[in-house]
């Protein structure tokens, strides 16, 4: 593992200073890298992971994990992209050779790595999971947070986890959800992808773990809390509607991200909780009272 001290944008009347680590999933695989928040081998009994979005914003969502849980751990991986021009923020180094690298969205639904092919984006947060346990041995509580796409990527990874101690989640607007069963909220006729992956369980890829039942139970049996902001409807600015899904087997499941999330946890028998004032905004839902109730428990 290499580790560099890299020093972070400050949030409102506070300076951060932050590490810039990697951990690499396997012998030859390459390096996955994330920011964190504390030394290793530090007091801290929880730690917070949380994953960016779309935009591979890891600097920002990092930022906003430390001010809702400033005395966890925090570590925000950046799943390197493959076209960063396109897809990664400006604020973000690029990726370096012998780093794990991306296709702009594949990482969400949990993807090989390009230059990997044994390494997918889930195996790649297995790892990281235990070298937070590595370096701090004394955690005893592992959350892992996703906003946006970084939420599609968690709700997902929730299904295929390797079992880990402590490990709860935190699932925030994201655009899609997969689904274990069948039905949808919506009728979208002449719709056959509906219940595919990444909307669904049929044709899981070979590079999954197990089958839709054990992805099922797995879920079904994790502690998963859930964040949407009651402003993340509509396509007015602030919703980053444009940035939507809106395939047939998207929009079976609702219009708009509020919606969407409004049905998946009625689907499932799960409280969501919305976060008044907030529309699409890792900051405002994160740093909100609302969000740090379930991100430093």
């Amino acid at each position: 593992m290499r580790r560099w001290l890299f020093f972070l944008l400050a949030l409102p009347s506070v300076a951060l200073c932050g590490q810039w680590s990697s951990v690499t999933p396997g012998p030859g695989a390459g390096a996955l890298h994330f920011y964190s928040s504390q030394p290793g081998n530090g007091q801290a009994t929880s730690a917070l992971v949380v994953v960016h979005g779309i935009p591979h914003d890891a600097l920002r969502t990092f930022n906003a994990g430390v001010a809702a849980s400033p005395d966890a751990v925090v570590i925000a991986p950046l799943f390197q992209a493959n076209d960063p021009d396109r897809c990664q923020h400006g604020d973000e180094p690029r990726a370096v050779p012998g780093e794990l690298v991306w296709t702009c969205s594949g990482w969400m639904q949990g993807e090989p790595a390009i230059n990997a092919p044994q390494v997918n984006a889930f195996v790649a947060m297995d790892a990281l999971i235990a070298e937070v346990h590595r370096q701090w041995p004394s955690v005893r509580t592992i959350t892992v947070a996703g906003f946006s796409a970084g939420a599609q990527m968690v709700q997902h990874y929730i299904a295929f986890a390797a079992p880990q101690p402590g490990l709860r989640f935190v699932v925030a607007d994201p655009g899609t959800w997969l689904y274990f069963k069948a039905e949808r909220p919506y009728a979208v006729p002449h719709c056959p992808g509906v219940n595919q992956w990444k909307y669904g369980t049929q044709g899981l890829p070979a590079w999954l773990p197990g089958d839709a039942d054990a992805a099922w139970r797995r879920y079904a049996s994790a502690e998963v809390h859930y964040l949407a902001g009651s402003l993340d409807t509509g396509d007015a600015k602030g919703t980053a509607y444009r940035l939507l899904d809106q395939s047939c087997a998207a929009m079976a499941q609702g219009p708009y991200r509020l919606e969407r999330a409004r049905a998946f946890t009625q689907a499932v028998g799960q409280p969501l909780i919305e976060v008044p004032g907030c529309a699409h905004d890792v900051r405002c839902v994160f740093e909100s009272a609302q969000g740090r109730a379930v991100l430093a428990p």
